[in-house]
């Protein structure tokens, strides 16, 4: 593809999501996207078009999410026009998610995509060094728009951490952009979750890197790779593209609606030829619970962290979030040690730092009993 092409970038932000893993803050119509979980200021959403728009402009920003989303996200004002809050008709994964996005893009935008590059990123990741990050973007999208490849970011790990995927590096494998003070690499395998041992190994012997999730593509690279690993979203795409253009609603959701669920990674990016990955060396978390605050927020002298100014008494290594704030709402915690304490206006959540996956078991059973703080 001659560099000499003027490509119209978009980017697309995934903010799906259920509000269970940070209950009783998130919820059903509010989940962590829309939380202020890692600035004091701004929802994680708002973060992350903040991230992304000094590259590409506001209104070639995409947001897709469900239809219970929309209107909460639209109305957390982000920065982006209304009309690119976008809802899926129903559940799809991520491959149904980015198959829905690919199409609405085509259809604004026509033509085979040969001439669009995309950027997927995430609504509810901690980024830090946001300069460094889209300075990492943009080699994704070069090495996308100059080789063709699927890119994708390829996180230095810090530890051996068994709650990511992991990418493999080529071995012995030149930079896609030649030599430079940003990587990119072909793609060996990509890893499921290891367990300890295996993330130990990963990390002793290099070349290894947390799979961040994002990716980066051309338009029409994506197409190619997907009609050889999952036609039937290759062949959706189009369809599902016409029909919006022709304001087909019925057409649209039938054709999306008979897709099957499944990752993207499993979809696409574990099968395809041309899979490359930058080496980002940014600081990143993907905030997945309770206990990543211990990771992004910072602590007191005891080991704590503090939100809404709490009263704590002999307590180290916890988190204890007051939502309410202390003019409404006193909270204090005495005496212990590695727990979460979580309050919210209508919900109340105490927990082992080492248990904080289970709150997902604390909303289903609220959920299974009819209560309406979910």
């Amino acid at each position: 593809m001659p560099k000499s092409i003027d490509f119209n970038r978009v980017a697309v932000i995934m903010a799906g999501g259920s509000g269970e893993r940070f209950w009783p803050l998130s919820r059903k119509n509010r989940p962590k996207q829309l939380l202020r979980l890692t600035s004091g200021d701004e929802t994680m959403l708002h973060e992350a078009v903040r991230r992304i728009e000094p590259l590409i402009a506001a209104e070639r920003v995409y947001v897709i999410t469900g239809k219970h989303l929309v209107q909460p996200i639209r109305e957390a004002e982000i920065g982006i026009p209304p009309e690119n809050v976008i809802a899926e008709p129903c559940k799809r994964n991520t491959a149904g998610c980015l198959a829905f996005a690919t199409a609405h893009i085509l259809a604004e935008f026509h033509g085979d995509g040969s001439n669009i590059s995309m950027a997927v990123t995430t609504a509810d990741h901690q980024i830090g060094s946001p300069d460094r990050f889209r300075e990492c973007v943009a080699a994704a999208l070069e090495a996308a728009e100059s080789h063709g490849v699927l890119a994708t970011h390829g996180i230095v790990p810090t530890r051996p951490e068994t709650g990511y995927g992991y990418i493999q590096q080529e071995k012995g494998a030149d930079s896609l952009l030649g030599k430079g003070d940003i990587d990119v690499f072909p793609v060996t395998a990509f890893h499921e979750k290891p367990d300890r041992a295996k993330a130990e190994e990963f990390l002793a012997n290099g070349g290894y890197f947390w799979n961040s999730g994002m990716f980066f593509w051309r338009v029409d690279s994506f197409l190619a790779e997907f009609a050889q690993t999952a036609p039937e979203f290759a062949n959706a795409i189009p369809r599902m593209a016409d029909a919006i253009q022709q304001k087909d609603t019925a057409s649209l959701e039938s054709a999306f609606e008979s897709l099957p669920s499944i990752s993207i990674d499993h979809a696409l990016m574990e099968h395809a030829k041309h899979v490359a990955f930058v080496r980002a060396d940014y600081p990143w978390d993907d905030v997945g619970a309770w206990t990543s605050l211990d990771r992004t927020r910072e602590h007191d002298g005891a080991g704590n962290v503090l939100h809404g100014d709490p009263v704590v008494i002999d307590c180290k290594d916890s988190i204890v979030y007051n939502d309410v704030g202390a003019a409404d709402m006193a909270v204090s915690v005495v005496g212990m040690e590695g727990v979460v304490v979580v309050v919210s206006a209508d919900g109340v959540l105490v927990i082992p730092k080492d248990r904080a996956q289970d709150v997902r078991e604390a909303v289903k059973a609220l959920a299974d009993r009819g209560s309406p703080q979910v």
